[in-house]
């Protein structure tokens, strides 16, 4: 699991089939305090109804996925399986509400 924000919305007007009623996402990984975790971006269904802007919890494991979304041999790594509203380490808040 990573953490990701959410960095805008894929459109493809031709797909898989897998993808067909899939709502793809495009996420960036972040560090737990919220900074930028590296220069790249995924690919990512959207299980949660999250938004651009969402820090959320990506499943990058494409067994683990696909297994998730009852999918078999598709070529699906990465889902959104949780929108964050805080991160907190010993006791000490890194990324959330002030």
């Amino acid at each position: 699991m990573k953490l990701a924000r959410v960095i805008g919305t894929v459109v493809t007007p031709v797909q898989h089939k897998a993808f067909d009623g899939q709502r793809l996402l495009a996420v960036r990984p972040i560090e737990p305090d919220g900074t930028d975790a590296a220069d790249r971006m995924f690919v990512a269904i959207d299980r949660v109804d999250a938004g651009v802007g969402d820090t959320v919890l990506l499943m990058a494991e494409g067994s683990s996925t696909r297994d998730l979304l009852g999918m078999g041999e598709v070529p699906i790594r990465c889902s959104i399986v949780g929108v964050i509203d805080e991160i907190e380490v010993a006791g000490e808040t890194l990324y959330g509400p002030e």
